[in-house]
């Protein structure tokens, strides 16, 4: 597991911030969350869902054991943004907080753990995306409308009030550098990048459009817009936002577009299906992308910095590749059961989680989740066994 680096500043505050204080200080400590336990380490969960039942369980990954949560039936996708938990729903999005997540504070990180407890519901039917940062959470249905809920609330259990983002959106709305970045369309399916405030009020914002926007993801090197050439690098420097294109260099047809991202939180290396027997590399540090030869692809992901390829292919089984080169450098037994019919399914099938030391693989026939050390040649280091199957999952604490 990562360990947090603390500064001199809070190196020596209690790990457990319930615990009784010194009369000496009058005000809670650096890192202080009410409610919740610091801890020195990451604290990872999973949480899955069976949509076929609207079974429910979160997995405590430090423990090893499981916890029974609500069911949520009519479930038709799982999303995260590191702490809360977005059940899809057709009739809106129910929240669960996971109780586990991390604050970076740039030059240290706090990890925290809490209890699983459920929020609410925010509106929102099939096609509506969740992003978030450490002050709001966006919502975007599928029309287009965008609607600005404050994080403080869904800390504290309830959904709140939300603001609406004047004006309809051509994609999602990112929360970015204490701003929003949306897509305003100007037709011919292309999008102009606009910048707005945290009250929905627009700001100066680069000259840039994004033809056929799909795919988003927020990294340390700013956020990065999948576009049909291609992607667009927005970031933030001293209040001002600049718009870099990344383009693929090369014709690509459409159905081989990266249009989904994966990656670790925290990095800067982005994965994506290049079609079905190949998977796109985006290293935005470089501004490069690579496309790896991989075979008939199911799910992609990558820790970055150095780490491996890891890609699950049709028959079940991982195979991990150097992503310079594109060499394969190991791979398993099958693991997952039916991983290529779940293929098919959109909403719902295998996905590759990952984390600083470990990835996470769910078999929702099996009922079961492999916990893979991908920097052991794909080692099988635990196996969960559940009493569901776990057709959608994701990881918190992150």
């Amino acid at each position: 597991m990562a360990l947090s680096v603390f500064t001199t500043g809070c190196a020596d505050q209690n790990d457990d911030p319930s615990a009784p204080k010194s009369s000496a200080s009058a005000s809670p400590p650096h890192g202080y969350v009410e409610g919740a336990q610091e801890k020195a380490e990451q604290q990872s969960r999973l949480l899955l869902n069976d949509p076929g039942t609207g079974d429910t369980r979160v997995l405590d990954l430090i423990s090893g054991k499981t916890q029974e949560v609500s069911r949520r039936t009519g479930t038709t996708g799982l999303t995260t943004d590191g702490r809360f938990g977005y059940f899809h729903t057709s009739g809106g999005l129910h929240v669960l907080d996971g109780g586990a997540w991390m604050v970076d504070h740039g030059d240290h990180v706090h990890y925290y753990r809490a209890a699983v407890r459920d929020v609410g519901r925010l509106p929102g039917g099939p096609g509506t995306r969740v992003r978030s940062d450490a002050a709001v959470t966006t919502v975007t249905d599928e029309d287009g409308r965008a609607r600005i809920h404050r994080r403080a609330d869904l800390e504290k259990g309830r959904a709140g009030a939300p603001r609406t983002l004047p004006g309809t959106q051509a994609g999602v709305v990112v929360p970015y550098a204490e701003h929003l970045l949306g897509l305003t369309a100007t037709g011919q399916d292309a999008a102009r990048l606009t910048v707005y405030d945290r009250e929905g009020k627009r700001v100066a914002s680069p000259d840039a459009v994004c033809e056929d926007p799909r795919g988003d993801a927020v990294t340390r090197r700013g956020v990065v817009l999948g576009c049909a050439d291609g992607a667009l690098l927005v970031r933030e420097t001293d209040g001002a936002f600049t718009a870099q294109r990344i383009p693929y260099g090369e014709d690509v047809p459409e159905k081989e577009r990266a249009t989904a991202f994966r990656h670790r939180p925290g990095s800067d290396t982005l994965t994506a299906p290049a079609g079905e027997r190949a998977v796109w590399v985006l290293d935005v540090t470089e501004r490069t992308w690579t496309r790896v030869k991989t075979g008939p692809v199911v799910a992609a992901n990558t820790a970055g910095e150095g780490s491996p390829l890891i890609v699950l292919q049709s028959d079940g089984s991982l195979h991990g590749y150097d992503i310079s080169t594109g060499k394969q450098l190991s791979t398993t037994k099958p693991l997952v059961t039916g991983a290529r019919e779940a293929a098919t399914d959109q909403s719902a099938g295998p996905v590759i989680e990952v984390d600083r030391s470990r990835a996470y693989v769910n078999d929702p026939q099996g009922k079961r989740v492999y916990e893979i050390d991908y920097n052991d040649n794909l080692r099988i280091a635990r196996t969960f066994d559940l009493d569901i199957e776990p057709a959608l999952m994701v990881e918190t604490g992150r």
